[in-house]
């Protein structure tokens, strides 16, 4: 572990400026995430760049939940671990895979590190934020850690989100885009019950993604 979190901060450094070079990017409110300390991250989920510009965004490494399936992609997989990407299968494909999941989060949480999830569990197929998933109450029921709520606006309509047909089945149409990523205020889970935390969460992103979309309306 001793190379492991100098070499995240380099490819942290490494994305932002990939991401600059992709996008017109802002990054609104860095340092609502924790200098230090454990820290989870939820945000809305738009494309499959969601993951790369929160990355880059971030003042510090994220370590990512993300589905089983893509974290085994035969070109990816390595880049996935080297990241530090934490897999979750359902427990229909894989009985105990959640608790492994789970454990994981834990382990990282309680080593002082910042965990991110897409609690909407898909990206969306319109554009809009859709109903948070069952799950972060199991999360914040094991380690009662700040919740930072983010939003993305810009990255629906390109290729590698649902817009005009399934992601990554399109060629890319536009270069430079303008998107804009939010971080909110973090939240104290031990203020709240589970359910209420959820929507709470999802009321705090749909509200940072209303000022995430005027970032990137054009000025007259």
């Amino acid at each position: 572990m001793g190379l492991v979190k100098p070499v995240r901060h380099l490819l942290r450094g490494g994305i932002f400026l990939a991401m600059r070079l992709c996008y017109r990017l802002h990054v609104r409110g860095r340092c609502h995430i924790p200098k230090q300390g454990p820290a989870l991250v939820v945000c809305n989920h738009v494309s499959f760049m969601d993951a790369l510009v929160l990355g880059g965004g971030s003042p510090r490494p994220l370590r990512f939940v993300m589905d089983q399936p893509i974290f085994d992609s035969p070109w990816l997989r390595w880049w996935f671990q080297l990241v530090g990407a934490i897999p979750i299968e359902s427990e229909r494909r894989s009985p105990g895979a959640l608790r492994r999941a789970l454990e994981e989060v834990s382990q990282a949480l309680r080593q002082g590190e910042v965990v991110m999830v897409f609690p909407e569990g898909r990206l969306t197929p319109d554009g809009d934020i859709h109903p948070f998933r069952r799950g972060l109450e199991a999360i914040v029921m094991r380690d009662c850690v700040p919740v930072v709520p983010a939003a993305l606006a810009g990255l629906w309509g390109s290729w590698t989100s649902h817009y005009d047909g399934k992601a990554l089945k399109k060629w890319p149409r536009r270069f430079r885009a303008p998107v804009s990523l939010h971080f909110g205020d973090p939240v104290d889970p031990s203020n709240t019950g589970e359910l209420a935390l959820r929507r709470y969460l999802e009321q705090q992103v749909r509200q940072l993604k209303v000022e995430a979309d005027q970032d990137i309306v054009p000025r007259q």
